[in-house]
């Protein structure tokens, strides 16, 4: 009884905190989705939502957004979180802090330095058109391209270390034994690496995914009026035509959009593995 009570004790303020800012909050946000004008009970902006392939398009290109930011942080993070699993623990805090390093940097600023790399007369297309490799300068902000570049530099950090974490748990001894019965490195990476890197994939691919598809900033600043998703389309809506209603039911519907594509892709995955057990 006394170590019950004080589990409770223990945890009590940081629920109360979790009440105050967030439950509640999102509470009253889902009653104001619910309300007209004159604050009666209304399904319109759900409504809406369906039958106006305006927000349909704003929710496709938001989902298609975040699943290139999670294909690009996969690809870019496998080889960094594979260095990390066979590095000493002195290179892997040494990369790892690197990793971390740009995210003590704001996200404004660091979408602002893209802007400088990425425009008309920046970086990329000023070095392009000087080795002739170009005529005029490539088109590489205010499209899903640069949408797409922010965001897998905001979130890589989070596939590597969920990729690196998953690997550090694997025995090196198993691709020497591959090696030794003959395999060579693709398979042995195919084979064994990659299935057993499974768990972190899943981890990463879901919270990357997760984090894009509520992203606001990125877009907004690297998306420009050219790309709108959901997240900016909500904020339009609640602080520049003042519709509180049609905002919160936007919220509500990329937050509902966002848990039912994690849930099947996680059933997927977990209904996948179990055919393969089952089937060996």
């Amino acid at each position: 009884m006394n170590k019950r009570l004080s589990i409770t004790l223990l945890t009590a303020p940081a629920m109360i905190v979790l009440l105050g800012v967030f439950i509640l909050p999102m509470l009253l946000m889902l009653m104001l989705s619910f309300q007209d004008d004159n604050q009666a009970f209304t399904l319109k902006n759900y409504a809406l939502f369906i039958q106006d392939s305006f927000y349909l398009e704003i929710l496709w290109r938001t989902i298609r957004v975040s699943l290139w930011t999670v294909l690009a942080t996969l690809l870019l993070g496998f080889p960094v979180a594979m260095y990390m699993a066979q590095a000493s623990g002195k290179m892997r805090g040494i990369v790892t802090m690197f990793i971390l390093a740009p995210h003590l940097i704001s996200v404004v600023i660091r979408n602002f330095g893209w802007v400088v790399v990425l425009g008309e007369k920046g970086w990329i297309n000023e070095t392009l058109m000087k080795l002739g490799l170009i005529e005029q300068p490539l088109r590489l902000l205010y499209n899903e391209l640069g949408v797409v570049i922010g965001l897998t530099d905001s979130f890589i950090a989070y596939m590597v270390l969920a990729l690196a974490t998953s690997m550090y748990a694997i025995d090196p001894s198993l691709s020497k034994a591959a090696s030794i019965l003959g395999a060579s490195r693709a398979r042995t990476f195919f084979t064994v690496t990659l299935p057993l890197t499974l768990p972190g994939i899943i981890a990463g691919t879901t919270l990357v995914f997760s984090l894009s598809m509520s992203a606001f900033v990125t877009p907004a600043l690297m998306g420009g009026t050219s790309v709108k998703v959901m997240p900016v389309i909500a904020y339009e809506q609640i602080m520049a035509t003042l519709n509180w209603p049609l905002g919160a039911a936007l919220a509500f519907l990329l937050l509902g959009s966002t848990i039912l594509l994690v849930t099947l892709y996680t059933k997927l995955i977990e209904t996948k593995r179990y055919k393969e057990v089952f089937a060996s």
